[in-house]
């Protein structure tokens, strides 16, 4: 458990295991406790490195807004501070969205990138995962948000205010799609079947990124990481482990 001083932040972060870095993105309103059931798995291969983003967990909300845009560049200057080099990247929710950008903006930094339940834009919400992202829906998702939230916060009675700004975040967002055309990691787009995003979104998304792969795992639902941890650490470590191009026997997309 450490902290470093990066782009006008105090960062808290873990870190478990050896050998290869790998970042772990944590989503919105939860902080990088949520990766329990991940985190020891994959510090048996590799060094796993786990901050919580501004305003979540153990680092403090700072003045200004919070994007997703902005969060890339923490995490930017988070791992340029720490001296990662270039790493695997999983994020979960937010965290994979964090991800896309960091892919986009230093593919130096980006060996491999899995996005788990992500969007490259709020047009891909379906409407109700939208509606329980707002505090006066019937099925509002933010009382359950708000206690997860307070868990580790820095200042517990700041919730209502770093709400705000990620409902700015969560509803004015777009990564255009020449962007996401120009990521070299080798990327792993994963979602459960029962996720926040419409499936045609996820399937652009697959399609758009040039060497990308798609699972998508039954009986789950954006909470994957908690509902099928075992499933989605095989797949990760599977995705992590291989090396070059991808291959199969019968290719038709990538042929």
């Amino acid at each position: 458990m450490s902290y470093v001083d990066a782009n006008g932040l105090h960062i808290y972060y873990g870190e478990a295991g050896s050998g290869d870095p790998l970042l772990l993105l944590h989503g919105g309103l939860v902080d990088g406790d949520s990766f329990a059931q991940q985190t020891p798995a994959f510090a048996e291969r590799f060094r796993v490195i786990v901050p919580d983003r501004r305003g979540h967990g153990r680092t403090a909300d700072v003045e200004g807004p919070i994007s997703y845009a902005v969060m890339a560049d923490d995490t930017i200057a988070f791992m340029d501070a720490i001296g990662t080099g270039p790493a695997h990247l999983v994020g979960w929710s937010d965290g994979g969205n964090v991800g896309l950008l960091v892919a986009i903006k230093r593919p130096d930094l980006v060996r491999r990138l899995v996005t788990i339940g992500s969007n490259f834009s709020a047009d891909g919400l379906l409407p109700a995962a939208a509606d329980t992202f707002r505090p006066d829906t019937p099925t509002s998702a933010v009382p359950m948000m708000r206690e997860m939230w307070r868990v580790n916060a820095v200042d517990p009675d700041r919730f209502e205010t770093v709400l705000e700004k990620m409902q700015h975040c969560w509803f004015d967002y777009a990564i255009p799609t020449a962007d996401l055309a120009r990521i070299a990691a080798p990327t792993l787009v994963m979602v459960g079947d029962d996720d926040i995003a419409r499936f045609d979104h996820t399937i652009a998304l697959y399609d758009t990124i040039p060497d990308a792969q798609l699972a998508v795992i039954p009986g789950a639902s954006h909470v994957v990481p908690l509902e099928k941890p075992d499933l989605l650490n095989q797949l990760v470590l599977e995705f992590l482990a291989a090396e070059g191009p991808t291959l199969t026997m019968a290719p038709l997309r990538r042929g």
